[in-house]
């Protein structure tokens, strides 16, 4: 395993990329308590030179609830083998990245609803009003 791809301009070498690897909780029959295949992968966002500095701060903003330290961290549990794991971890990595060093969405542009539009909702509100009030139980005087 080597560099994680985010995106063509941001590329995470694998020297800033740390594992830590500990026993998986769950089934898995007598391996469970023997083999370590549950990974931690962190990165330094904060101080790290493989981030852009024109995305640096807005990776940093959207990612503030998920760092300590400025360290990112995710887990990889679901898999009984090690490898998997890594390689699982490695993709939700670069997924969060990419998401976070994405483009904000375009302004939408407010318009007005045109006379069209709501004379259709008024005659659905009056057809959906004549249905209530047909439900309704009629008095005998």
């Amino acid at each position: 395993m080597n560099e994680l791809r985010v995106s063509s301009r941001f590329v995470v070498p694998e020297g800033e990329l740390s594992e830590r690897f500990s026993r998986a909780s769950g089934p898995g029959g007598q391996g469970v308590n023997t083999t370590s295949s549950r990974v931690e992968l962190s990165f330094d966002v904060a101080r790290s030179a493989a981030v852009p500095e024109s995305l640096r701060s807005r990776v940093l903003a959207r990612l503030d609830r998920r760092l300590a330290d400025g360290v990112l961290t995710v887990v990889a549990a679901e898999h009984r083998e090690q490898l998997r794991n890594r390689q699982a971890a490695r993709e939700r990595m670069a997924n969060v990245l990419r998401d976070a060093a994405a483009p904000p969405p375009k302004q939408r542009k407010p318009t007005t609803p045109t006379r069209g539009s709501k004379e259709r909702r008024i005659a659905a509100k009056k057809r959906r009003s004549d249905v209530k009030r047909n439900r309704r139980a009629r008095r005998d005087d």
